[in-house]
């Protein structure tokens, strides 16, 4: 079974805190592991730094980083350490670590492509991280009533304060319009398996097949394309979504590649913890429900349990590794 394994390409694309768990977990597998990032992030210090230094953001290649690493330290040590925030000092404070890493990697490189690639050597990661472009792009939202939202962290966090508009979101687009960074258009086209998500759905998902050149890369490529629904809702982003809108929605995006989709794996069971439950209820984030028999289309549905314990709803990372395995 190993021997038949290795040479298995799986691509896992996103971005944010979502790929991490599947990036987690599958990194333990004898595959050609490879994670393909959106870079339209541009809150907290990866906005920061896109701003004073004009890089692509580095955030969701951090985090990728951090999931792949083989480096001799407990994997909570290594998040802390890279995800670590100063706290103090005008030109320090709001960065962390690992974003501070890239920035300089990018610097002595004087490419983005090859920061990457020093700093998997760094981290001593197990597969590879892609950009999914290289081109410098801002997120842009258009609203149900027609109003536009400019940049990821304006979409991202419009639920926050007094003045949350429940208005959903209509589509979304790139600004600039983006090219697909080579390396990543092989990597899809030669994968065995493809997983989206999971991860906010317009932000963290959908921004990687806006980029010109990825459905593409995607519809000609042999390989199984998997998507993994969400736990919960997100406040003004999916907000009454259920697992048949998070498939509409992907396919709408992915184009004439969309009905590639052959897997889709869906949570049907949550925890007891009402504290859990009643935390997310207080920001009207709800669980993602199952109303997927009839609106699949051909589309072969893994439900289990893929929930983890803990204080947050998190995707359990062997959980996805082993039902993403039985797929090979």
């Amino acid at each position: 079974m190993v021997k038949n394994l290795r040479k298995k390409k799986v691509v896992v694309v996103g971005g944010g805190t979502g790929i991490y768990q599947v990036l987690t977990g599958l990194k333990h597998f004898p595959l050609d592991l490879s994670a393909v990032v959106t870079m339209s992030d541009s809150g907290g210090s990866t906005g920061k730094l896109r701003r004073e230094l004009s890089i692509l953001p580095p955030g969701d290649i951090r985090r990728a980083l951090i999931a792949l690493s083989d480096l001799p330290l407990a994997q909570k040590t290594l998040e802390k350490l890279f995800d670590f925030r100063f706290e103090n000092g005008k030109t320090l404070k709001g960065h962390s670590l690992g974003n501070l890493l890239l920035a300089a990697l990018i610097q002595i490189t004087g490419r983005e492509d090859l920061a990457i690639k020093e700093a998997g050597r760094i981290l001593s990661v197990s597969g590879y991280v892609y950009p999914v472009t290289l081109d410098k792009v801002h997120l842009v939202a258009i609203l149900q009533n027609g109003k536009r939202l400019f940049g990821e962290t304006n979409i991202d966090l419009r639920w926050h304060g007094k003045k949350f508009s429940k208005t959903p979101i209509k589509s979304v687009y790139l600004s600039p319009k983006a090219k697909v960074f080579e390396d990543t258009d092989k990597v899809l086209r030669e994968a065995d398996v493809i997983i989206l998500g999971p991860g906010d759905l317009y932000t963290s998902v959908v921004p990687n097949l806006l980029v010109d050149g990825v459905s593409d890369a995607i519809a000609v490529s042999r390989a199984k394309l998997v998507l993994i629904v969400n736990l919960m809702t997100k406040p003004g982003e999916t907000d009454k979504f259920k697992a048949s809108d998070f498939l509409r929605i992907t396919r709408s995006y992915l184009g004439k590649a969309g009905e590639k989709v052959s897997h889709i794996l869906v949570n049907n069971e949550f925890p007891d913890s009402v504290k859990t439950l009643a935390w997310y209820k207080k920001f009207a984030s709800e669980p993602v429900l199952d109303d997927l028999d009839g609106a699949a289309n051909n589309v072969k549905i893994i439900r289990s349990s893929f929930t983890q314990e803990g204080e947050l709803m998190r995707h359990d990372s062997a959980k996805l590794a082993n039902a993403i395995m039985s797929l090979l």
